[in-house]
């Protein structure tokens, strides 16, 4: 299992995406995965959408496995992470869209950095998953410290290697912005974070996004900076302030 990805999807009510996000996965250059959809109990078609998907693919190469209960994105990754049998970690969420080399291009950049994790720009994407142009450049390497003010580290993009990087550490604590919290946590702990910057995923927003959304995004980021990495209220405003400029700019 030294060459194997195992790609860990949270599921829920994505009957309307899952299909393309899954032959995405089908068409990586890079052939050697295993396809973890976790699905959060969805009330739609999604399940029988990834069964008839496993069944084109043939094997047991795309694994559709049941939470419990709807139980939010973080235990379902974590899920998927404790059902994971490759070397190799990599996220992407079930209306997001991988370009056929990610997977190729982002195994030969990190181990050429021997490192133990790695991200990707990645591009704006419409409703129907269509590029709108708009590309987030990502850095050469991030820390700790400059993470705090710069969250361009996107899920989909990310890839962990589970020899440099132990397994427990990647499972996502259980709050809001789970993802963002958990990048905190393997960068505090002294890893760094290697960007490769090119475009090689889509990431899909939808047209209708509301304001109360925008104000909830910051409120999660400032809840992330006070309460889980315990910083002060002036350090934390100082790094908000980075961090709101930042993310305007990415989406302008």
């Amino acid at each position: 299992m030294d060459k194997l990805v195992s790609i860990i999807v949270p599921v829920y009510n994505a009957e309307k995406y899952i299909r393309e996000t899954i032959a995405c996965v089908r068409e990586q250059t890079y052939g050697e995965w295993e396809l973890l959809l976790v699905d959060d109990c969805s009330s739609d078609h999604t399940r029988e959408r990834i069964e008839i998907c496993a069944e084109e693919t043939g094997g047991e190469r795309i694994r559709l496995i049941r939470q419990p209960a709807n139980l939010g994105a973080a235990r379902a990754r974590n899920r998927g992470l404790q059902e994971a049998k490759g070397r190799y970690i990599a996220y992407l969420d079930a209306d997001d869209l991988w370009e056929p080399e990610k997977l190729e291009r982002e195994l030969a950049f990190i181990r050429s950095r021997e490192a133990a994790f790695a991200f990707t720009g990645y591009e704006f994407a419409d409703e129907t998953g269509r590029g709108t142009g708009k590309v987030v450049h990502v850095p050469e390497r991030i820390n700790y410290r400059q993470a705090l003010s710069n969250t361009t580290i996107f899920t989909s993009t990310v890839l962990f290697d589970t020899a440099r990087i132990k397994k427990e550490m990647l499972e996502m604590p259980v709050i809001k912005s789970e993802d963002t919290a958990l990048w905190f946590r393997i960068l505090r702990a002294g890893y760094t974070a290697y960007g490769l910057d090119e475009n090689l995923v889509r990431y899909r927003r939808a047209g209708n996004t509301l304001s109360s959304n925008k104000l909830e995004a910051l409120r999660r980021i400032w809840n992330l900076y006070r309460r889980a990495e315990g910083l002060g209220v002036a350090e934390s405003a100082y790094h908000f302030c980075f961090w709101a400029v930042r993310a305007v700019k990415r989406r302008i």
